[in-house]
């Protein structure tokens, strides 16, 4: 029996799990979800019973001394609160549910009810599973983060693909087909961490995490230090890989390969999920979705700088009228003067003009194979391999 005395009613909620374990490569996920703990101070106010889920030769308990007295804090997994009183930019608050744990040893059924007891009783909206996974990447190219559910309506509303993989899988994949069946939303995010560097911290990867949360929940996540934290660990990797040449040889071919991969993915949408998140931390008011390339988007890719929306023309009325007499003042001048060139042209002909595109990192996919937690390498079907 669950029992939630004290909790205050949630708004909106939306659950976000992580485990330690083997669907954490470098302790990204967990990291991740340990952040929004920190960065939103949040309350426990649930932990599940160790003895149930937890051979604790596998996970030890770990002994601590505080003021000389000796402290036994076992292996669990624990769910807080945490209230964001502002999440869109305009007011709205909303309720995260944080669950971060490492993942069981046994009765993993049980585990999953358990945990869905929880969301129920919560009235969880949607559920969202972070994990990370070894694959070939490489360390200098941003994060490619996969976003996936079983749910094909989902997929489509929240631009995730469906999983289609087959094989081993963790809890994440174990609760996400829990929760589908139980008729929860579940999308489940995870992170291409470089094989070669599997040790954790991995902030680079955690930070690839949040900003593909913010994309997929709307809310906007304070980031703290992890960007300098990222910037770091990439220039700490790149030394390691400076000092020894076939680290270095193996990290350009992993680049050619991934540039070559990306190149016909350099997208709108690539470029869309980026201008949506730099307005989101520019204007606290700008909607959480563009879609339309013939906007602001046609003037960043033209441009190579993103422009606020108040200073775009051409939707309104009063907008599409002015545009038109000065659009027809600027042809006819040009095609005087076109015709003035034509009469004094020599022969000589010159080129000139280019135009400045703007750079835009895709960290939603990646076409490499990827290995699973202990080494392993799977055939996954891209950066997701060996996810569910």
């Amino acid at each position: 029996m669950i029992e939630l005395e004290g909790l205050p009613e949630l708004v909106d909620p939306v659950m976000i799990c992580a485990f330690e374990g083997w669907n954490d490569a470098g302790d990204a996920a967990s990291s991740a979800v340990g952040h929004l703990d920190r960065e939103w101070k949040g309350e426990v106010f649930a932990s599940l019973d160790a003895e149930d889920y937890y051979d604790f030769q596998v996970n030890r308990p770990t002994v601590t001394l505080h003021g000389g007295v000796r402290k036994v804090t076992w292996p669990t997994t624990q769910l807080s609160a945490v209230r964001i009183a502002d999440a869109d930019g305009k007011g709205h608050p909303r309720d995260l549910v944080l669950v971060r744990g490492i993942e069981p040893s046994m009765r993993w059924r049980s585990f999953c009810n358990e945990i869905l007891g929880f969301a129920h009783e919560l009235g969880v909206e949607l559920v969202v599973l972070l994990g990370a996974l070894l694959g070939d990447t490489p360390h200098t190219r941003p994060v490619p983060v996969t976003g996936v559910t079983s749910d094909p309506e989902l997929a489509e509303s929240m631009d995730l693909e469906e999983t289609r993989y087959e094989g081993p899988t963790g809890i994440v994949g174990i609760l996400q087909e829990a929760c589908t069946h139980a008729g929860v939303p579940t999308a489940s995010l995870w992170a291409a961490v470089p094989h070669y560097v599997s040790q954790p911290p991995n902030p680079k990867a955690t930070l690839a995490l949040l900003n593909r949360l913010d994309d997929l929940i709307g809310v906007r996540i304070p980031l703290g230090e992890l960007p300098e934290d990222a910037r770091a660990w990439q220039l700490g990797v790149d030394q390691l890989a400076a000092e020894d040449s076939e680290v270095a040889e193996y990290v350009q071919t992993l680049e050619e390969a991934r540039d070559t991969a990306e190149l016909p993915e350099a997208s709108g949408e690539a470029i869309a999920r980026e201008f949506e998140r730099y307005l989101r931390r520019r204007d606290p008011g700008a909607g959480p979705y563009l879609r339309d390339l013939s906007g602001p988007l046609a003037d960043l890719t033209e441009r190579g700088e993103p422009r606020a929306p108040e200073e775009r023309g051409g939707d309104g009325a009063e907008d599409e009228g002015d545009g038109g007499e000065d659009a027809a003042e600027a042809e006819g001048a040009a095609e005087a003067a076109d015709d003035g060139e034509a009469e004094e042209d020599t022969g000589d002909d010159s080129a000139a003009g280019s135009a400045d595109g703007g750079d835009a990192g895709d960290d939603s996919s990646d076409d490499g194979a990827a290995s699973d937690g202990d080494g392993k390498k799977r055939d996954g079907g891209g950066a997701a391999g060996g996810k569910d």
